[in-house]
């Protein structure tokens, strides 16, 4: 049986992991067979977002990793204690918490930075041929982290623009289907990145996502 990582950056589409991305990441892993655990990193959101508004909750502060224990049902790990030879594949659904907690894009666009564990293991997996998954915005952690990898976010022209200004590759895709980069052993899809798309279609995507990432596990990993 795979044993996979899926990391999370928090609970709702405004502050942190999107919720029916994180959840069909992790349906579509047990629908497969494989087994796996979620990690998130151990520092506070940028921000806190009420939902119910879509204003930032001026003062509130909230644990990216408290957070994203609501969607791991309580089993939640640090990020700083995933290590890339205990899993066969690593997982990233999107979110804006992905652009946000993981890394700066939200605020700084191709300029952004990547949080240092999360281009640890990004780099780790990398290194060790083991293929990494990422849906909707999370893609643009690859592209920055991994320069030279293509990727999808689906049609989105300014964010298309932003991974070609950090040296990678994007490629236009519809939200039911995922891109593959053998060369960087990097599978992406669009999700909610069309941001009118039905849930079944999002699901559909990260479903192939999801295959097609598992599809790679042990075809050329390093030891």
């Amino acid at each position: 049986m795979a044993r996979v990582a899926v990391v999370l950056s928090g609970c709702g589409v405004f502050d942190g992991s999107e919720i029916h991305e994180a959840v069909g990441v992790l349906y579509h892993l047990s629908r497969n067979g494989v087994a796996y655990q979620c990690f998130a990193p151990d520092v506070d959101q940028m921000h806190v977002v009420n939902h119910a508004t879509g204003q930032v909750d001026e003062g509130a502060t909230r644990s990216v990793l408290v957070e994203s224990a609501r969607i791991a049902r309580g089993e939640i790990t640090p990020l700083s204690e995933l290590k890339a030879g205990d899993f066969d594949a690593v997982f990233f659904p999107g979110g804006f918490g992905a652009a946000k907690n993981l890394c700066t894009f939200a605020t700084q666009g191709a300029g952004c930075d990547v949080e240092s564990d999360v281009a640890r293991v990004l780099n780790d997996f990398r290194d060790a041929g083991k293929p990494i998954g990422l849906c909707c915005i999370a893609p643009v952690l690859a592209a920055k982290a991994l320069p030279g990898c293509a990727v999808t976010i689906g049609n989105d022209p300014g964010t298309a623009e932003a991974i070609r200004s950090m040296g990678s590759e994007h490629v236009e895709k519809p939200v039911t289907a995922a891109h593959t980069d053998e060369a960087h052993r990097v599978v992406t899809a669009p999700a909610y990145m069309y941001g009118e798309a039905p849930i079944h279609e999002v699901i559909e995507g990260i479903g192939e996502m999801v295959a097609s990432t598992l599809a790679l596990v042990g075809s050329g990993a390093r030891a």
